[in-house]
């Protein structure tokens, strides 16, 4: 099963970076207010880009490298 990196667009035009499984899944957990605490006071969001990686340790490695 893949695991993806997205990055995602906030009501407020701030981006969110995050992990997850499933797009779709997250992004509707996201936009029913049970996402990150972060995003919950910035909806309606939508996810503008993605990468998909084999492991969870490399999408984890890639999203510490996009937050700094």
């Amino acid at each position: 099963m893949p695991h993806y990196l997205y990055l995602a667009r906030c009501a407020d035009d701030s981006l969110y970076a995050g992990t997850c499984l499933d797009l779709a899944e997250r992004e509707a957990t996201h936009n029913a207010g049970k996402g990150s605490k972060y995003t919950r006071s910035r909806l309606p969001l939508r996810f503008v880009y993605h990468e998909e990686f084999a492991t969870l340790s490399e999408v984890r490695k890639r999203e510490a490298a996009v937050k700094r």
